[in-house]
């Protein structure tokens, strides 16, 4: 059927009135020019209809396909798929491509191929530069379409093209054979000395044995060397003295802690929610469950199926669930007004890019709007990855559900999760009998509130206090929720209503256990289509789960696959990125740098790795290991090249001075959390205890006055003081100052690669704040209580626990004459001496005594080796 003149004069109205209102909204003589234009295509469109209703019905063969070969093939033909939309034969306009069906037979009105011909709707302009079709053309296709869009039925639809790449990273994982080096440990040596030949160059010498244990206890536990360790390790002549000094490190508890922390900053972890609000949740059994897996080497593969889709798994464990938690260190958006649906897409978008930058070290967030501009990674693959996570399990009225209690085994060893199911059973009983009088409490929860004084109100836990501040139409859904809670455990509402007091007693009985949020799968799969330019709000195509297409396909066959298959893949052996990902980000805490430098990269637009062989060298024997991480770092840390000197030497100046051809071995600054370790560790104050609630170690005042809502924070009494950096509490909006001045990363995303700064706040910090300065307190009661001879023993005692080494002479001498004149300056003022004292105190010191011996772990603690791994 064609146009007939009655919609063209349709057309006409409507132009016209849009016409009226664009006159009404602009002035100027450029707006009647288009309005009038528009009226005489109007016309001319009018009058073609005649000329084409005259004519034979348009075919396919004769009329729509030239249409199609003129203006359309050369983006949407076999060379080139753009939006995966190819229109080089008639099925392609029904298949369609990212958004959607290009046509609706009998519907051109609806046809997104007329509406992008024509300019209208919410469809992009086609083509976009150039001639477009002829109003006889248009008219054309219009008839074509609206007669049923018949084409002939033997036209043979070419298969679905083939997405390839020649790019080193998308290549299968090859096993090289290591170059005949005669000065190479190991393999990996070989292959580094080989191309420092190439390149007429060779390995640094070996480092003192000192700093080799230094550096290795730093890089496998974070923490320094105790002075009998090294007494012992310099005692040792065996040949594998080293071997055996690595292998207790890679036992201790504390390797876990250590490397636990750069799992953390790619899982974005933080024990709060994030936007303005950022209230406090409860994850930290997750953070406990990537220490413990780690400690007990549970093999990368199991490590990562288990973070992914554990809840997925038969049979699946409280461990394992507890380990989905890696999904749910997305940001939670509590503000009043916000759409669920919107902070629901962005957090599985947030799992998407999260999963491509850390498993695969791809910038697959490119294209959640369009086709990756420089990657083989299309708009379509993207929501194939997006719909793997889509039906995770979102409750807009709880945005921390799902969570699940973490009891510890003692505690299921006695039952009480059993006991506290019978408990919650008959609360549900009695808060069912109070849902007829949900109203009416919270209407008298509001005269509560309004007969509260101001002095009343700031006595309430910070989220009461704030939900109260804000009249009833600005409370958000978390905020009427907190004041509910709080007003039903008031004993004026359990006087008014039995059941509430009935409830109160039975949650007073009930066996408190830690929770954590976790991942589930919602009952009923969501439907997943693309989304327009990255609008949730724009549907196209709908899609399927599945992997990029230039990547190897899923190894588990099944037709509906969902996360579990994907992890499955992930860790796949045919899958050539995770592997080459893993062992370069390894390789990049050992050195610095990765073997390829942009670790969250592997696409056209990063840098290509240095050592290729070597690369695919480590990712296939880490496979061959069984993705064994503690035989992977051994293998690392035992190596020549590992355990090369630091120094820069004269000739690598010229020919390697950033040490891209590992010449030599790298000088680290210290990452945040090691910096606070190792000041606990030198002070004798840290506490060894592993996991437990996060922690509120000192810090300064002030810290939440810019944030919306003031965060209570108690420092720390006893051990909790004083444990690990890892164990402090992280807020989004207030991170702990000392860790973010040493370049903490932001938790919102994911980080797989700190920078490392200098800047003059970080002495001050090192001098100044008050967790540093109990610090050097406790090195000086450290060292105050040891049976040692006089001050030069005690320096170079001093020297040992900092530095592992013993201070040469110029150094003792200097010390020496500085604890001397600190000795003087504080016999003469004792009130200064109060906030220097050594901590604990040490019976039998003079109060300037114990202060000049601060002072002098003051200095120690803040010298630049003292943060430096060598």
């Amino acid at each position: 059927m064609l146009i007939s003149p009655a919609n063209v004069e349709e057309q006409s109205v409507v132009t016209n009135k849009k016409q009226e209102a664009g006159i009404q909204k602009q002035s100027g003589k450029a707006v009647y020019r288009r309005g009038s234009l528009r009226i005489l295509v109007s016309c001319f469109l009018f009058l073609v209809s005649f000329r084409v209703a005259s004519a034979a019905e348009p075919t396919y063969e004769e009329h729509i396909r030239p249409l199609l070969a003129k203006y359309c093939v050369r983006c949407h033909g076999a060379d080139k798929e753009q939006a995966s939309l190819r229109l080089d034969f008639a099925a392609g306009l029904t298949i369609g491509g990212d958004s959607g069906p290009a046509l609706t037979a009998g519907k051109s009105a609806e046809s997104r191929v007329l509406l992008a011909i024509l300019g209208q709707g919410d469809v992009s302009k086609m083509p976009p530069e150039g001639e477009g079709p002829t109003a006889e053309e248009i008219q054309w296709l219009t008839a074509w379409i609206d007669a049923g869009a018949k084409s002939p039925a033997d036209e043979p639809i070419p298969a679905p093209k083939t997405v390839k790449s020649d790019h080193w990273s998308f290549q299968p994982i090859a096993r090289h054979i290591a170059p005949v080096i005669a000065n190479g440990r190991q393999p990996l040596d070989s292959f580094v000395a080989a191309k420092l030949h190439a390149s007429a160059m060779s390995m640094s010498q070996e480092a003192t044995r000192e700093t080799v244990l230094r550096r290795v206890t730093l890089d496998l536990i974070g923490l320094l060397p105790a002075p009998e360790e090294v007494a012992e390790f310099r005692a040792d002549a065996s040949p594998d003295a080293y071997e055996r000094q690595v292998d207790r490190l890679l036992a201790s508890p504390h390797y876990g802690e250590r490397w636990g922390r750069d799992w953390l900053d790619a899982a974005r972890y933080a024990d709060s929610n994030g936007f303005t609000r950022d209230m406090p949740r409860t994850i930290w059994p997750y953070r406990d469950w990537v220490i413990d897996a780690l400690n007990r080497n549970l093999p990368f593969d199991q490590f990562t199926i288990e973070q992914i889709a554990g809840d997925l798994l038969p049979n699946a464990t409280l461990e394992q669930k507890v380990a989905t938690g890696f999904h749910r260190n997305t940001l939670i958006n509590e503000e009043g007004g916000t759409d669920p649906e919107q902070f629901r897409v962005e957090a599985v978008v947030d799992r998407v890019n999260t999963t491509g930058v850390v498993f695969l070290g791809l910038t697959v967030g490119c294209a959640q709007c369009h086709d990756h501009k420089y990657d083989p990674i299309s708009q379509r693959d993207y929501y194939r990855l997006y719909a793997f996570f889509n039906s995770t399990l979102f409750n807009p009225g709880d945005p921390y559900a799902p969570k699940i209690d973490v009891p510890t085994p003692h505690q299921r060893l006695l039952g009480l999760p059993e006991r506290k199911a019978a408990i919650r059973a008959e609360i549900a009983a009695l808060e069912k009998e109070l849902t007829d009088k949900a109203a009416e409490i919270v209407a008298e929860a509001e005269v509560w509130v309004q007969s509260l004084s101001e002095a009343e109100k700031d006595k309430l836990p910070f989220n009461v206090k704030n939900a109260v501040q804000l009249v009833p139409k600005d409370r958000s859904e978390q905020h009427k929720r907190d004041l509910d809670a709080h007003f039903r455990g008031l004993e004026i509402a359990k006087q008014k209503y039995p059941q509430l007091l009935k409830v109160a007693e039975l949650k007073a009985s009930e066996p408190q256990f830690a929770n954590t949020m976790v991942t589930f799968e919602e009952p009923t799969p969501r439907e997943t289509f693309i989304q327009l330019r990255g609008d949730f709000l724009r549907k196209g195509a709908k899609v399927a789960a599945n992997v990029p297409s230039v990547l190897p396909g899923l190894t588990v066959p099944t037709e509906t696959p969902g996360r579990l298959e994907l992890a499955h893949w992930l860790v796949s052996p045919t899958n050539p990125l995770t592997p080459r990902v893993v062992v370069n980000r390894a390789w990049q805490k050992f050195f610095g740098r990765g073997i390829v430098e942009t670790e969250n990269d592997f696409g056209l637009q990063g840098a290509p790795p240095t050592h290729p062989e070597l690369l695919d060298w480590l990712a296939s024997r880490l496979i061959e290991i069984g993705w064994d991480i503690k035989g992977m770092h051994r293998l690392i840390v035992t190596s020549a090249t590992y355990r090369q000197a630091s120094e820069l030497r004269a000739e690598l100046v010229e020919h390697d001075p950033i040490n891209k051809l590992l010449s030599r071995q790298a000088r680290l600054r210290l990452d945040a959390e090691l910096i606070r370790d190792v000041g606990l560790a030198a002070g004798g104050l840290i506490t060894e205890e592993l996991g437990g609630p996060s922690v509120t170690p000192p810090q300064p005042d002030g810290v939440f006055e810019f944030t919306q809502d003031k965060k209570p924070w108690t420092p720390a009494m006893g051990k909790d003081r004083y444990k690990r950096a890892l164990y402090t509490q992280l807020l989004r909006s207030s991170l702990y100052p000392s860790l973010m001045v040493f370049d903490y990363p932001d938790p919102n995303s994911s980080c797989t690669r700190r920078n490392r700064s200098n800047t003059p706040l970080q002495a001050l910090t090192l001098a100044n704040d008050l967790a540093f300065v109990e610090f050097t307190r406790g090195m000086a009661a450290r060292l105050l209580s040891e049976p040692l001879a006089d001050d030069s023993q005690r320096m170079t005692k001093a020297f040992e626990i900092c530095f592992t080494r013993s201070p040469n002479s110029q150094e003792l001498n200097r010390l020496l004459a500085y604890l001397i004149s600190q000795r003087d300056a504080y016999a003469t003022q004792p009130d200064a001496t109060t906030a220097l004292q050594p901590l604990p105190a040490v019976t039998g010191i003079p109060p300037a005594e114990g202060a000049a011996w601060t002072m002098v772990c003051r200095v120690l603690l803040n010298l630049d080796e003292f943060i430096t791994r060598e």
